[in-house]
């Protein structure tokens, strides 16, 4: 049986009236963008889910092996407009991807909606990393081009986890951040238990934010 969808991202940002509809793809060029870009197939494969109602590690739309043959995707979040997955060559523990469902390669190339959702669900998900890991400090970096150390050409952002290393690690941590040092593949045990832990953590938080819990 397929995974039900909704139709709206849950719960709604405040004051919300935007249209939460993703704009169509006209050119055949967009289509081959489209069609080779990983973040995409993984917009695909994972339909929308209330991230306030995760579904269980062991439902397909949230199995790390429906991207197969592509690497493992460890999904956090599905709404209509975007999706977020850990990074499968992490910098350290916790770092993860949140990007638009529709492909934009640049942050100038989003759309409002999907600006306003993006900003919503940066707080959410670093302090769901927060819970989740135990480390209070942490980057959020979103580069735009090749020249500015993106590497898939579909805007996203980064959100990494920060613990205290040491100067010398420190140094070497930003090196790797900015694409001057090598990256170890995240485990896939490892992977499957964390991302299990972030939904989780992502909808008790939302579920403290519409009973006005959360500190504002």
């Amino acid at each position: 049986m397929a995974p039900k969808t909704y139709s709206s991202s849950l719960p709604p940002l405040p004051d919300a009236d935007f249209d939460t509809s993703s704009p169509t793809h006209a050119s055949a060029s967009q289509a081959e963008l489209e069609s080779s870009c990983p973040f995409c197939h993984i917009s695909r494969t994972y339909p929308p889910y209330n991230p306030l109602t995760p579904p269980p590690p062991t439902s397909p739309s949230v199995s790390s092996s429906a991207t197969s043959p592509q690497p493992s995707t460890f999904l956090l979040l599905s709404t209509p407009l975007l999706t977020a997955f850990m990074d499968i060559l992490p910098l350290s523990e916790g770092h993860i991807l949140l990007c638009p469902r529709r492909h934009a390669p640049k942050l100038t190339d989003s759309t409002a909606a999907e600006a306003r959702e993006l900003g919503y669900y940066l707080r959410i998900l670093s302090e769901a990393l927060v819970r989740t890991t135990g480390v209070a400090d942490w980057n959020v970096v979103q580069n735009n081009g090749a020249a500015a150390a993106q590497v898939v050409p579909h805007m996203h952002f980064h959100v990494i986890p920060r613990p205290d290393l040491g100067s010398k690690r420190r140094e070497r941590f930003t090196n790797t951040m900015f694409g001057r040092g090598q990256r170890e593949e995240l485990d896939e045990e490892e992977g499957e238990s964390m991302a299990a832990k972030i939904r989780g953590a992502v909808a008790e938080i939302l579920r403290e934010e519409q009973e006005g819990k959360a500190k504002l």
